[in-house]
């Protein structure tokens, strides 16, 4: 199956037009860890980051057991960490609390890593996205962290006259949650400081 000659995203001969990489400059806002017993993160004012993830952080390591996100694998099976680092934008947080009807989803309550500011649409950025910090740093991202019950349980101990709010959760933080990322190169993550932000070439795939 091709795009059809005359569609806006095709070429003349019904191949999907590329976009073209993007580069542009986006802000550190936040810097969390997990060093704790639970699933939420605390702030710190920076992170220095080694080719396993955040040392001391819950999801550090080269590997992670496969879990329900990868139902193709055994539960359990050794698998490359790809999520490392967990990314969300404020204007995103502020609209899941908004269909909640909460005042404010926290970054720590959903156990945010980064903070990011500056991105438009900062869940729809495509896997392969390179962000490069000021401290020396590199992330990939891998991919949008899609929402789970869990977070939606740490979102609703804190409004806990407000019920099922783990399920509503689900359906309002879609497309909304964020990203998860691994370390491509080591380095310091600096609140506060510029990131220089590489979106590859994207074309559609169609079969």
């Amino acid at each position: 199956m091709t795009v059809p000659s005359n569609s806006p995203g095709a070429d003349l001969f019904g191949e999907p037009v590329p976009l073209p990489p993007q580069r542009f400059e986006a802000r550190l806002a936040g810097t969390l860890i997990a060093d704790g017993a639970g699933f939420e993160t605390r702030a710190v004012p920076s992170l220095s980051v080694t080719l396993e993830g955040v040392p001391g952080d819950r999801h550090a390591g080269h590997a992670r057991p496969a879990d329900s996100r990868v139902p193709w694998y055994p539960r359990g099976t050794p698998i490359r960490n790809a999520r490392q680092l967990s990314i969300v934008a404020p204007d995103e947080l502020a609209e899941i609390a908004r269909r909640l009807g909460v005042p404010e989803v926290r970054p720590e309550w959903i156990g945010a890593n980064l903070v990011i500011e500056g991105v438009s649409r900062l869940t729809r950025l495509p896997p392969g996205t390179r962000l490069h910090f000021a401290g020396g740093a590199a992330l990939a991202v891998e991919g949008e962290n899609a929402p789970c019950r869990h977070a939606g349980r740490a979102v609703g101990d804190h409004f806990p006259s407000q019920e099922e709010l783990d399920l509503a959760f689900v359906r309002a933080a879609k497309g909304l949650r964020g990203l998860v990322a691994w370390v491509e190169r080591a380095g310091d993550l600096l609140a506060g400081t510029g990131i220089d932000v590489r979106v590859p070439e994207q074309r559609l795939w169609t079969c």
